[in-house]
């Protein structure tokens, strides 16, 4: 039984021994695309907030509509 857990043992402290080599390397960003990215969110976000606006204003005329 004392072998049995130490084996267990070993397996789960040797995933957090084992190092990445695909963390070590450097990697490089372009700046344009982290820009051209951040403009598209903010185009994409002005979008979402104009439809949802438009939605709730149309939700609320309707629902005027209905009571009066």
């Amino acid at each position: 039984m004392r072998n049995l857990g130490s084996n267990i043992k070993n397996k789960l402290v040797a995933k957090y021994l084992v190092k990445d080599q695909s963390t070590s390397q450097a990697k490089s960003t372009d700046i344009n695309i982290l820009l051209n990215r951040i403009e598209l969110n903010k185009k994409n976000e002005s979008k979402r907030k104009l439809y949802f606006s438009a939605a709730a204003s149309t939700g609320l005329i309707l629902f005027g509509l209905i009571i009066f």
